[in-house]
Parts: C-alpha cells; sequence; structure tokens
C-alpha cells in the first residue's frame, strides 16, 4: 500500500516541474529573444524490476528529470527602430558586462547608453571586430558628421559593418555554437558558455542581419497551454490515486483497533 503512494508521489512530482517549466515558457511568451525549455526523464523504471517489486534506480533516488533549452528562430517581426537587430540565420551575438563577463544571445533588441555604447537592455555591451562598439559623444558632436550636431543615421548592413552618417565605427560580431545545448541560460535571453562549448567567429559573408526587425520567443503559445491542460490532468490523477490509498489505509487501521 505504501509503495503505491510513494510511486504515485514520485509520478507527480515530475508533472510539476513540468508545469512549472510550461507556465514559465508561457509567462515570457512575448518576451524577445527567449528559448523555451522544456524537461524530459532521463532515467525510466525497469520493467522487469518492476513487476518483482524490486525498486529501481527511479524508486530509490529523486525523480530523475533532465532539462533542454529550444534554440530554434522565434518569429521576426519589423519594428523601425534602427536599434533593433535580428540574426536571419543561425548565431548569437555577443555580449559583456562591465567585469568582463561574455554572454550570447539572440535578442538584438539594443539601445544606446548614455557613455555612446550600444547596449542590450541589462546593460550589457555589444561586441564588435574592435571591442565594444561605441559612439563617442565627441564623434557626434563633430559637425563634419552630424552636419548640424544632433542628426544621427545609425545603417547596419547584412554582414555587420555598422555605420554612423556613412562613417565606419565597427562591425557586429556573430558566433556559432557548436552544440548549443553545451550553453546554460544566465537569464530569460542571455546564456554562457561552458569549457565544453565550441564557439567559432561566423564570416561576414555568411552573416545575415536585418536592421530595424526583432526576433520575438520561440513559444508556441496554444501548444503551451494544451500541454499545461495534459499536465494537470496527469497530476490530479495521481492526487487521486495518493487520496484513494489514504483513504484504504485508514479504512484498515480502523478494523484492526480494538476497543
Amino acid at each position: 500500500m505504501l509503495k503505491e503512494l510513494y510511486t504515485a508521489a514520485m509520478g507527480m512530482q515530475p508533472q510539476q516541474t513540468k508545469l512549472e517549466v510550461t507556465a514559465n515558457n508561457l509567462a515570457n511568451a512575448n518576451t524577445d529573444g527567449f528559448k523555451r525549455e522544456g524537461v524530459f526523464q532521463s532515467t525510466l523504471i525497469e520493467a522487469g524490476q518492476n513487476l518483482n517489486n524490486v525498486p529501481g534506480q527511479a524508486e530509490r533516488e529523486d525523480a530523475p528529470l533532465g532539462s533542454f533549452t529550444d534554440f530554434t528562430a522565434g518569429a521576426f517581426r519589423q519594428t523601425g527602430n534602427p536599434l533593433d537587430i535580428a540574426i536571419e540565420n543561425e548565431g548569437f551575438f555577443e555580449l559583456q558586462d562591465e567585469a568582463g563577463n561574455t554572454y550570447y544571445t539572440r535578442n538584438g533588441h539594443f539601445q544606446l547608453s548614455e557613455d555612446g555604447y550600444i547596449t542590450a537592455r541589462d546593460g550589457n555591451r555589444l561586441m564588435g571586430d574592435g571591442g565594444a562598439i561605441a559612439v563617442q559623444t565627441e564623434f557626434l558632436n563633430d559637425p563634419l558628421i552630424t552636419k548640424d550636431g544632433k542628426a544621427l543615421n545609425l545603417n547596419v548592413r547584412e554582414n555587420g559593418e555598422v555605420f554612423i552618417n556613412e562613417q565606419f565605427i565597427g562591425a557586429i560580431k556573430v558566433y556559432n555554437v557548436d552544440n548549443p545545448n553545451t550553453l546554460s541560460k544566465s537569464s530569460k535571453q542571455n546564456f554562457i558558455a561552458d569549457e565544453s562549448t565550441l564557439i567559432s567567429e561566423i564570416s561576414p559573408d555568411e552573416i545575415n542581419l536585418r536592421q530595424g526587425w526583432a526576433e520575438g520567443s520561440n513559444v508556441n503559445i496554444v501548444s503551451e497551454m494544451v500541454e499545461m491542460i495534459k499536465l494537470q490532468r496527469y497530476f490530479e490523477a495521481g492526487s487521486k490515486v495518493i487520496k484513494t490509498n489514504e483513504a484504504t489505509i485508514e479504512k484498515s487501521l480502523s478494523l484492526g483497533r480494538f476497543y
């Protein structure tokens, strides 16, 4: 009887984890550059052991769960913002924070910082062939370039070259990751590489950037909602099994009492 209770509880635990992941995917369905996550069970109880009531690995230990990130591209939308840049093919932008930590992202929703750097919304700087891509204040105030001291025309070409009023200031680097599953999430849109991650710079001839476009989340709201309903039903089924066994145990105990 207790075995049935434990088995039902072990079956509910993965469903709860999957529900949490699915809910997080739905919450970020409108987050630019977000990549949906999934959960899978990495170990199953062997059928023979289960039939012979021999505890399997999944019964002795915590629920054997693994997670993965779906790196398929999200939908592109035109924004008209010159600081929105989308990678049409494979690849990642490289970002760097003030401490020198490196991040990789598909989120090309950039802005211009007060000190003249092109940065992500979290303040991390977009990296180019010569380091962080900067639009220096004195450069912007040069009347020979800005003409009236105010006009600023940012042009990002398909190969990543960046121009300010037809003046070249740098080239955006785009990197290919041999196995994206070796990346780990550091935030909703940013990833960090580990020692096993193989990263290579993509040749400018193979880069295809879209200025004025943004890549949205790759979350399919309908699919995630269907998955959530299915998981809730599984979870409720496990809960009913536990309640039924609890009622049976209570009845057995009451019959065995001596007054």
